[in-house]
């Protein structure tokens, strides 16, 4: 027997017992723990067909490696292995190469599973989270680069590396951007403004006007509290709320608490009524306007909108049209966060905060970041540590790892409602606020976006909030993710965005009469907003009004407590 055909037989034999221990641990997953108690899983079967092919397509690739030996194995394909140290290093091209047969095969056992849709995803992210974890380039031993980086820099490339892991493990967490060049108020969240107001749960930032003239209906911005308002004020080139200013419109922004024990107790109601009501309220107060515009972004549009349901369940209408950015009303289409959301974690999260307690502003920062392993935790791993890099400065990572906290109770309700139930899209079925929501009441006109490629608000749950709100409405689509979508000013020039005057019930549908635009889509918004704004009349000249002056300058305290 020649070498080729042994290692050939040898290869089938642990292909076949390596592909048995796979569909074994997979039953596992999927099975009753007798000793736990916990109910059964969903059953998992392989078709004999699937798995056959699976491993001839590994038998044969594999073959072609070893018959390859220590050659060059270049990788190029995948960015982690892309440098010449990589096909230069022939044990670590092969380690590479060998790596990514074995992904591939076990993100194809994970599709041959026979289940529901919701188990095959969880195997697959499971699959897809275990391979971004255990790949060559994630250890110095197998890292050609970071070898050749330690060679060439005599060790100090491996002293630094040090230094930053106990950095980063002093303040809890994996550093994305040289954080010590930023300071909020410095040199991000610089718009010149007050705070005018402030309770418990929010400051609100009142902006200095940029015009000599403003429009009568001011406007307000709720933007997420699982995140710092100043995504949308980061630097004067990219600032959103800068370019709302510099537009003639009178902006007032929701800057949410970072919660600590005090606030331990708070609910969604408590977000709801203390937090949009109550800024509504004081924009009008202050401003004399019967009604405002508003904006909401992310989980700060959820807020919104169901304040606007409490509103209109009331007969009240004084917000004259909403914006709502990579916003969820309709929790249908949730995308990979649907993976997390069952009965079991439900009632676990419910058991273990609903009472009162704190969700950890870290525990949402790296549930997030793990939704992109590759690009948000192991390649700052490997920069950080194996190559002893410091991440160079960038004012969107440094607001990412700026974490926030949030109150058990709100945070349940919330799993619940929307996640979990989708109680917001089912009228009268959530009462806040002692009133019964229901957003088809919600008549004003809106304006929707949402982004492509985003993977927290993905594109179609977005759309989804065409199908709910009953007045008229538009829908805009821009290029690039949850953030990136969304922060880019016109000044860059950059990416497209969609229009469609039409809202069929269904995202495919309006893709296919889709329109693209080239640059940003904040040209698009603005261009809708002024018929909405009312007439021009002289910008104020101070902050505030009658009771609520000026407390602090812009951006107040909250915004500047670490979680």
């Amino acid at each position: 027997m020649n070498s080729e055909s042994a290692w050939v037989q040898a290869a089938q034999q642990f292909q076949q017992g390596f592909g048995e221990q796979w569909a074994k641990a997979l039953q596992s997953f999927g099975g009753l723990d007798t000793h736990s108690g916990m109910p059964a899983m969903p059953q998992l079967s392989f078709s004999s067909e699937k798995l056959q092919a699976l491993q001839q397509a590994y038998l044969s690739e594999a073959a072609e490696l070893w018959n390859k030996g220590l050659a060059t194995h270049p990788a190029a394909v995948d960015k982690r292995f892309a440098s010449d140290a990589w096909s230069s290093n022939p044990v670590a091209g092969y380690a590479a190469a060998l790596y990514l047969l074995n992904a591939r095969t076990l993100l194809g056992l994970a599709e041959a599973a026979e289940t529901d849709a919701k188990t095959k995803a969880r195997l697959r992210f499971a699959v897809e989270q275990w391979m971004a974890a255990s790949a060559p380039s994630n250890f110095m031993a197998l890292n050609a680069e970071a070898q050749r980086k330690a060679i060439e820099t005599k060790g100090e490339s491996i002293a630094k590396g040090v230094q930053n892991l106990l950095k980063d493990i002093q303040q809890g967490h994996v550093s994305m951007t040289d954080e010590s060049v930023f300071e909020v108020g410095k040199n991000v969240a610089t718009t010149e403004g007050a705070v005018v107001f402030e309770n418990d749960l929010f400051q609100l930032i009142e902006y200095k006007p940029l015009t000599a003239k403003v429009y009568e209906r001011p406007y307000l911005v709720v933007p997420p509290c699982i995140n710092k308002f100043y995504i949308l004020d980061l630097q004067p080139e990219n600032s959103l709320i800068r370019y709302l200013v510099s537009e003639g419109h009178r902006t007032f922004v929701i800057s949410w608490r970072n919660p600590d024990d005090s606030l331990k107790d708070k609910t969604w109601d408590d977000y709801v009524g203390d937090g949009p009501l109550t800024a509504i309220d004081v924009v009008q107060e202050i401003t004399g306007a019967k009604q405002i515009n508003a904006l909401g972004f992310c989980v700060g549009g959820t807020l919104l909108g169901t304040a606007l349901g409490v509103l209109a369940a009331k007969g009240e209408k004084p917000v004259a049209s909403a914006t709502l950015l990579t916003t969820f009303l309709d929790f249908t289409d949730t995308g990979v966060l649907d993976l997390f959301i069952d009965d079991a974690f439900v009632k676990f999260r419910e058991m273990q905060l609903g009472r009162g307690g704190l969700l950890k502003g870290q525990e949402l920062a790296s549930t997030f970041s793990f939704l992109r392993p590759n690009d948000l935790v192991w390649n700052y791993v490997v920069g950080n540590y194996l190559k002893g890099e410091t991440p160079p400065p960038f004012d969107l990572l440094y607001w990412n790892s700026d974490s926030t906290n949030l109150p058990g109770p709100m945070y349940t309700w919330y799993l619940r409602n929307t996640y979990f139930e989708n109680n917001l899209v089912k009228p009268g079925k959530c009462t806040v606020c002692g009133e019964k929501v229901d957003l088809s009441k919600v008549d004003i006109p809106v304006y929707i976006y949402g982004s492509r490629e985003d993977h927290i608000v993905p594109i179609a749950g977005a759309y989804g909030s065409t199908q709910v709100l009953p007045g008229k409405k538009r829908f805009v689509m821009g290029a690039s993710g949850h953030i990136a979508g969304v922060i880019n000013p016109p000044s860059k020039n950059k990416r497209s965005y969609w229009t469609n005057d039409k809202l069929p019930n269904t995202l495919d549908a309006w893709l296919k009469g889709a329109k693209e635009h080239p640059g940003s889509w904040w040209t698009d918004w603005s261009a809708w907003l002024k018929p909405h704004a009312g007439k021009q009349v002289a910008a104020p000249k101070s902050y505030g009004k009658g009771k609520y002056k000026a407390i602090e300058p812009a951006p107040g305290r909250y915004v500047k407590a670490k979680a």
